[in-house]
């Protein structure tokens, strides 16, 4: 496969393949004079002066992406990211061959042999590329060769499993007038080619997965006993996805948030099995905890019980998703994620409320302490009454915060914890109707 030197290694084909047929065609007796062949955009051409000479020139105008080959090898990653193949680049190349001459008619006559050239030769021969990337008589190995051609010699186009094609690609009178108002350039006697395909490879490591030898773990209670092979595909008969799926989560009195340390039954189903482990991620703060559960779990339901460890897990929104082993399989099986709401506690509330008391700009200095411990970039703020307070700043894990009330408004207010757009749990939603918990504090 070639690399990413495949698109100026066909350029360097198309013109060794140009500037050989010309001579062999002994171009020079037809025009009275030696003949330029040569690969540079078209406004950079000047024939002009005394010992001008015609030349032909070759412009890589725009490169496509291949319809039939632009998806071999493709998905190229997984979920994770992680490379599985490497997918080529398959590129279309689009040329213009131009003519100049220096009198009559020796442009017609460069344009007429160049696309003789090309059409006798569809399909460059993998030989015919190689000798014109790598010379075989070139002095001392190469070395007198422009840098460029000596990098070209690495290209691999001669190797790539599809061989290159040339084809005409008519192109109307306001196309070719469009891209030449572009360039800048005054017109002269053009042809447009499409030469494919270029496939551009790289080659990092990829995943090479080993033969399958079974359909199946070869446990005896997988075997069938009449042909002695493994169970294979099970296939039910009805429309429910086979795999563990969470469909709702039930929390202690219809809150809508947890705290640590209380019990949450996941239902859904495909959730029986063993070995059952509630996987906790905070995208937040990167963190993971795996949780064993608390009880027997059942095809349609299981519950857990959140550790409580304050130092461990910190308040936020946390993806939720169960692993386990289903019967009559042995390697573990991930369910969906839903989202769960761990919610802040203040611990250092009393009753009756604290008072705190403003000093003489009306500023109050209100001290709590919290759990779980809130982490130094987690965003920290007190909702007091309907005010928003932000938190002193806290360089470290603490439990204790801080926060300066400006305009402080006097009297007694209901109050609130938010980490992380997580608020700490002020209504009773099991109450009938609902009715806030004693969390309040005095301004005075």
């Amino acid at each position: 496969m070639s690399n990413a030197l495949a698109i100026a290694g066909v350029t360097a084909v198309l013109r060794d393949l140009l500037d050989s047929g010309l001579i062999d065609h002994a171009i020079t007796d037809a025009v009275g004079q030696g003949v330029t062949v040569s690969a540079v955009a078209p406004d950079t051409v000047r024939i002009e002066g005394a010992d001008a000479k015609p030349q032909l020139n070759i412009f890589l105008h725009q490169a496509t992406p291949n319809a039939a080959l632009r998806n071999r090898d493709l998905p190229s990653r997984d979920r994770n990211g992680q490379r599985m193949s490497n997918p080529p680049l398959a590129l279309d190349l689009h040329y213009l061959v131009t003519a100049y001459g220096t009198s009559d008619l020796q442009a017609e006559v460069l344009l007429g042999y160049a696309m003789q050239l090309l059409h006798e030769t569809p399909v460059p021969s993998r030989e015919a590329i190689r000798t014109a990337l790598n010379p075989p008589n070139v002095p001392v190995d190469g070395a007198l060769l422009p840098s460029v051609y000596q990098a070209l010699r690495a290209s691999d186009l001669a190797e790539q499993y599809e061989q290159i094609k040339i084809t005409p690609a008519p192109m109307n009178t306001e196309e070719l007038s469009k891209l030449w108002a572009a360039m800048q350039a005054h017109y002269r006697p053009t042809a447009a080619y499409q030469v494919s395909v270029a496939l551009i490879q790289a080659t990092q490591p990829a995943r090479a997965p080993l033969p399958v030898l079974t359909r199946g773990p070869r446990e005896p209670s997988l075997i069938d006993p009449a042909v002695d092979r493994e169970r294979g595909v099970v296939v039910r008969p009805d429309l429910m996805p086979p795999f563990p799926e969470i469909e709702d989560i039930s929390l202690p009195n219809a809150q809508i948030a947890v705290h640590l340390g209380d019990t949450i039954t996941l239902s859904g189903h495909h959730l029986d099995g063993s070995n059952h482990t509630l996987l906790l991620h905070l995208p937040r703060l990167n963190i993971e905890r795996a949780i064993t559960p608390a009880s027997g779990a059942g095809a349609n339901s299981v519950s857990f019980v959140l550790q409580n460890q304050p130092a461990n897990v910190p308040a936020g929104s946390y993806l939720l998703a169960v692993q386990l082993i289903r019967p009559g399989e042995t390697a573990p099986r991930v369910s969906n994620q839903l989202l769960l709401k761990i919610a802040p506690q203040i611990t250092s509330l009393t009753s009756p409320p604290q008072v705190f008391n403003r000093d003489v700009d009306g500023t109050a200095l209100v001290t709590l302490t919290c759990a779980p411990q809130v982490r130094s970039t987690q965003r920290v703020s007190l909702i007091l009454g309907s005010r928003e307070v932000i938190a002193d700043d806290h360089p470290t894990t603490t439990s204790n915060l801080s926060f300066t009330v400006i305009n402080a408004p006097v009297g007694t207010h209901h109050v609130r914890l938010r980490v992380d757009g997580v608020d700490s749990q002020l209504i009773n939603r099991a109450a009938s109707p609902p009715e806030f918990f004693d969390q309040r504090i005095d301004i005075a």
